[in-house]
């Protein structure tokens, strides 16, 4: 089940952020860019593959809350530990220690 979630995090922000790389390196020359005041010392394929990572991260942690806000309680209280390996003192024996 974590693997499909991690795919469910990845693909959409893969998408998403390639389309962004399109949109904005199609009204923004990487040259022109400034930081601090100084032009970027890397190359026009440097700060496309700076940027698209960039923007993959940024669009996976959207989509990884998203993904987060849509478990359900039963999912978020689920207890990790098998019933056979809970310790005596756990305080609810049907699920959650």
């Amino acid at each position: 089940m974590l693997a499909k979630r991690l795919m469910w995090i990845a693909w959409p922000a893969f998408l998403v952020a390639g389309l962004l790389e399109i949109m904005v390196f199609g009204l923004v020359d990487p040259h022109d860019l400034h930081w601090f005041g100084h032009p970027l010392a890397l190359s026009r394929q440097g700060v496309y593959t700076l940027a698209f990572f960039a923007f993959w991260a940024l669009t996976m942690v959207s989509s990884g809350l998203t993904t987060l806000l849509s478990m359900s309680p039963f999912e978020v209280n689920r207890c990790p530990v098998s019933p056979d390996q809970r310790p005596a003192e756990c305080a609810r024996q049907d699920g959650c220690c």
